[in-house]
């Protein structure tokens, strides 16, 4: 395997300060592409627990947190913080290789399109493990670099603001991270397989047909 959790502080730092530049363009992004949005928001709400007490690491502006309904969130720009804050939702100003809660504090842990941008995976999923309570679930949600939007991203990222920074990882490649970090009985759920960006998708079980793919793990 690829060593894809090595640490990389200048690819946080400069992902971070993109970010809080840049807030208002990236928020207006997904009233923008809603048919998309709309879509990542269905496959995801298939892996989230009812009744539930979750946070959302890399919270952004709560574009997912707020319509999910989860209270709390992590996030190290300050810019996109407020604005998740002003949805409702409590945020830590923090990195997930570095989590400032104490241990089993959720019953569930939310990343979406986050995971490429971190400096060390090994070490965020461990702290989120350590945050997660017995039997609590790590949901990640992700751009497969295998797929025609990860290949269509992966091209374009030297001229993506948002993106250039980014290091895309393969559903594969997540999985055995996550099961070297204490997690098992995984489940997956996939859309965005077609060409149009203006039709809503439903999601499907599995991965391999759609770019956007979300992961489900129970903590060991």
């Amino acid at each position: 395997m690829k060593n894809i959790g090595s640490l990389n502080t200048s690819k946080m730092t400069n992902a971070s300060t993109t970010f809080n530049q840049n807030t208002t363009e990236y928020d207006q992004w997904f009233e923008k592409h809603s048919a998309v949005y709309q879509s990542e928001i269905l496959a995801i709400q298939q892996a989230i627990p009812q009744n539930k007490t979750g946070i959302e690491i890399g919270v952004g502006t709560g574009r997912f947190a707020a319509p999910l309904k989860i209270k709390f969130g992590v996030e190290p720009s300050e810019s996109m913080a407020r604005v998740s804050e002003q949805r409702g939702i409590t945020v830590y100003r923090a990195i997930a290789e570095k989590l400032p809660m104490g241990n089993a504090s959720f019953d569930f842990a939310l990343m979406v399109t986050t995971v490429c941008f971190l400096s060390d995976i090994p070490k965020a999923f461990s702290e989120i493990h350590r945050i997660l309570k017995t039997h609590g679930e790590i949901i990640l949600a992700i751009i497969d670099k295998n797929s025609e939007r990860g290949r269509k991203y992966e091209k374009g990222k030297s001229t993506n603001k948002f993106y250039k920074d980014a290091h895309f990882h393969s559903t594969e490649e997540l999985t055995e991270l996550l099961r070297q970090s204490g997690f098992q009985n995984f489940k997956y759920w996939q859309t965005l397989s077609r060409a149009k960006e203006t039709e809503i998708e439903k999601p499907r079980k599995g991965f391999g047909k759609g770019s956007f793919v979300v992961i489900k793990a129970n903590k060991v």
